[in-house]
């Protein structure tokens, strides 16, 4: 059942009038037409016109409206296979012909269809624990840049000769030179990396 409607009242004011408080309409899909009757039975003749004609239908084009009563004339529109604004008109006529009113329509293509399979109703399959780790060691490294690379493995070097100096010499001051060399190289490291 379309969700959007188009409302002409027919011999509201006297016999043979039809009156809408739509100036145009705009979809885009199927609507439907509500022919209300008032003071007397009618028959009302409804046609599409215009490039509407190509992508909407009615069922049938004769409806009979009775006094106080709704008659819904549905409009099948095919907007699927549009890609920009379609406009025509909706025309209602009686007294064969002698009362019309008419209604702009313009459909416009409806939202992109999302096609969903089955592999979304699947969970997702755990990864072994040495891809955990795999991965963001290879994120780290393959996403730094050459410079950051050269001045990692500069700073290595200084930590290797800071610490085969320590080794030969011995003693406190050459360890505290040692750690402040590896502090130095790691609080570098951090800063490129950020």
């Amino acid at each position: 059942m379309p969700d959007t409607e188009v409302t002409v009242h027919v011999n509201r004011e006297s016999t043979g009038t039809l009156e809408t408080a739509a100036s145009a309409l705009e979809v885009d899909g199927s609507f439907s037409l509500r022919l209300k009757g008032h003071s007397a039975p009618a028959h009302a003749h409804c046609r599409l016109a215009g490039d509407l004609e190509r992508i909407a239908a009615l069922e049938e084009g004769n409806y009979y409206v009775e006094p106080n009563a709704v008659t819904t004339v549905p409009v099948a529109v095919d907007a699927d296979g549009i890609d920009g604004p379609v406009e025509g008109t909706l025309e209602v006529l009686t007294g064969y012909g002698a009362e019309s009113i008419t209604i702009p329509v313009t459909v416009v293509p409806g939202p992109s269809a999302v096609d969903v399979d089955d592999s979304l109703a699947e969970p997702a399959s755990p990864e072994p624990a040495s891809a955990e780790v795999e991965q963001p060691l290879a994120r780290l490294i393959g996403g730094l840049e050459p410079a950051t690379l050269a001045v990692a493995a500069l700073g290595l070097v200084a930590i290797g000769v800071g610490g085969a100096t320590a080794a030969t010499i011995g003693g406190p001051v050459t360890a505290a030179g040692l750690v402040i060399v590896f502090v130095g190289v790691a609080v570098a490291l951090l800063l490129l990396v950020r």
